[in-house]
């Protein structure tokens, strides 16, 4: 199979387009043909070698957590997929190697989820890493019905979700951070936007009357979003960070997206029922994911980048 590689850490140099073998199939995996990935900041981290000590790595190195593809085969194990379906998920394995960057991925059943009908290749794959975090750190900070909550870098990957799955929870306000070029950007998401940086918390008052504070915080960003967040909410056990496991000195909570079929498939049905949007950026070809992953680690991204294959 073609994929996109690496044989060292390094910048956006080191990936190639290589010829690999194709991936074993394990009992309780799915083989899947892969139609459209999508590219995250974990993806450079990787390439980079930020991630060994979490992960252990080996190369030649196929990155990439997302996929949607038809599936060609399927594991002895494996339940509920035949060979014809259409599927997506966030795979995730215990050890980096054998990524989605590639045509064909085995796939953990456990991160696997029937594709709606009604979603593109490319919605479906910029979906699952992003919205399954979205998703977790919403529900880890206990996000319902009637709150107000405050999304640092709302204008992203994990944040335009964020503010939309925040919705559909039942928040009746979201407030989002981001650069004034991306406020009408969430407006048209169902957020209100702020300027992030100096003066936030005044920003927020203002916004808000009252205490001037919100119900709960995602942080996105890390760094001084989550150093201001303790003012901006009423109890800090309800911030929640996917970046800096030190907000848990701070009280709050910290979160790192695990695998889940059952809530990639509620996702999924918000999508294709259009209470979700997922917004891409950018499409690339498999051949030019260096420069993919580039734009991402740009950070200037509005939604998700997406490869096809």
């Amino acid at each position: 199979m073609k994929a996109i590689a690496q044989n060292e850490f390094g910048d956006a140099g080191v990936l190639s387009l290589q010829e690999l073998p194709d991936p074993l199939v394990g009992p309780d995996q799915v083989l899947v043909a892969v139609k459209a990935a999508s590219v995250n900041p974990v993806d450079y981290k990787i390439r980079e070698g930020y991630v060994q000590g979490a992960l252990p790595h080996h190369f030649p190195l196929i990155q990439g957590w997302d996929a949607a593809g038809v599936v060609v085969a399927v594991g002895p194990a494996a339940d509920g997929y035949a060979p014809g379906d259409e599927v997506f998920g966030y795979l995730r394995k215990d050890h980096v190697q054998n990524g989605t960057f590639a045509e064909l991925v085995a796939a953990p059943e456990r991160g696997l989820a029937h594709k709606p009908a009604g979603i593109t290749f490319e919605q479906a794959a910029a979906l699952p890493l992003a919205g399954l975090t979205a998703l977790q750190l919403l529900k880890k900070v206990g996000v319902g019905e009637g709150d107000t909550v405050l999304v640092h870098a709302a204008a992203g990957g994990v944040g335009h979700l964020a503010v939309q799955i925040a919705r559909a929870l039942g928040a009746s306000r979201v407030i989002g951070t981001a650069s004034e070029r991306n406020h009408d950007f969430l407006r048209s998401l169902g957020a209100e936007p702020v300027t992030y940086g100096d003066g936030l918390e005044d920003r927020v008052a203002a916004l808000l009357g009252g205490d001037g504070k919100v119900d709960a915080v995602l942080d996105l960003v890390g760094g001084e979003a989550l150093s201001v967040s303790p003012k901006l909410v009423r109890d800090p056990a309800r911030i929640g960070s996917i970046i800096d496991a030190k907000v848990r000195e701070l009280g709050g909570q910290y979160v790192f997206v695990k695998p889940n079929s059952e809530q990639l498939s509620w996702l999924g049905e918000l999508t294709a029922s259009g209470e979700i949007t997922v917004v891409i950026e950018k499409v690339f070809p498999l051949a030019e994911s260096a420069d993919a992953q580039r734009l991402v680690e740009g950070g200037h991204v509005r939604g998700k980048v997406v490869i096809t294959v």
